[in-house]
């Protein structure tokens, strides 16, 4: 992709940004002028100009593959495509993605070598224990050192700042393309990842009770096209009932973690959710799980980004280590 823009400060900044993501398909070129540009790039599957730059000798040479980005919001040239300059980089870099998919029809290169997949899983029976605060924990400290995403798997997530707008892409649009081909789902997800920090992960269902209707084949599918991208070390699953196929989810998991609380009918509920695994011959999943309860939490921090410097980091720091070691 060539980048290019008269405002240095902006090309410098942007062209960071581009660099810090690590699933890119492109190799990055940026300029600042625009001669240099012509000179320099015939080929590039993409042109990236501002609106400034944007010269007619460059609007000539591959109205194809150019995309202004808009400074004036008018959109001066016909036939063209147009981001606004002035949003946010990562809203530039999906739109970026979804005009590239537009556009590309031949395979993308690998970007990154195979780093497998570790599948980590987070259930319990016993309903408000704090599973998805340890879970965003959890992801969030993993995401330090790891390529890291969480998904999110409940009919009322209840974390305001994972849930879409309405025009957001969730969970239910990656379940629509699983049937796209290999490279085109990558970037089909790419476009529709979102970041806390240095943690992706996709937005959960705006219409949860859609969960329902997904078939484990599917789910175990989706998976599946995770993995083999190769694009993420760990994968944290927040998951609820409201999934068909959950213990064949939980064995896909190298670890389970399942969160309860010490009074009478959460462990009556735990006995009854082990029993029922032994029943349906999943003692595998029993043998991986990892059942904790969490101590007295005096406060969570507002800012979920906050969560690692909090309490529930030291107990998902042994967890990591735990993790890392098997």
């Amino acid at each position: 992709m060539a980048l290019c823009d008269t405002e240095e400060e902006y090309a410098q900044l942007m062209t960071e940004f581009l660099q810090r993501n690590r699933e890119l398909p492109w190799e990055l070129h940026t300029y600042t002028d625009v001669e240099e540009l012509l000179r320099a790039e015939q080929e590039a599957a993409l042109f990236v100009v501002a609106e400034s730059a944007c010269t007619p000798k460059l609007r000539q040479m591959a109205p194809g593959r150019l995309v202004v980005l808009n400074e004036s919001g008018l959109m001066k040239w016909e036939n063209l495509r147009y981001v606004d300059k002035y949003q946010k980089a990562e809203d530039v870099l999906q739109k970026l993605l979804e005009i590239f998919m537009e556009i590309e029809d031949t395979p993308l290169p690998r970007l990154k070598k195979s780093c497998g997949t570790v599948f980590i899983g987070n259930y319990s029976p016993v309903h408000r224990c704090m599973q998805t605060s340890l879970a965003l924990t959890l992801s969030q400290m993993l995401a330090i050192d790891h390529t890291t995403l969480y998904l999110n798997f409940e009919q009322y997530a209840g974390v305001a700042e994972l849930l879409p707008d309405m025009q957001t892409l969730d969970l239910a649009d990656l379940l629509y393309f699983l049937n796209a081909d290999r490279e085109k789902f990558r970037l089909r997800m790419q476009t529709m990842v979102k970041h806390i920090g240095g943690l992706n992960y996709v937005p959960p269902m705006k219409w949860g009770q859609n969960l329902l209707a997904v078939t484990p084949a599917e789910w175990l599918s989706l998976f599946q096209k995770i993995q083999d991208l190769n694009e993420y070390e760990y994968v944290v699953l927040d998951l609820s009932e409201s999934m068909q196929g959950l213990f064949q989810i939980l064995r896909l998991c190298r670890k389970i973690i399942t969160v309860t609380k010490e009074d009478r009918i959460a462990k009556s509920k735990i006995l009854q959710y082990e029993h029922l695994l032994a029943r349906c011959e999943f003692d595998d999943v029993l043998e991986k799980t990892k059942c904790l309860s969490l101590p007295r939490i005096r406060r969570l921090p507002e800012d979920l980004e906050q969560l690692t410097k909090g309490e529930l980091a030291v107990l998902a720091r042994e967890l990591i280590d735990e993790i890392c070691r098997q």
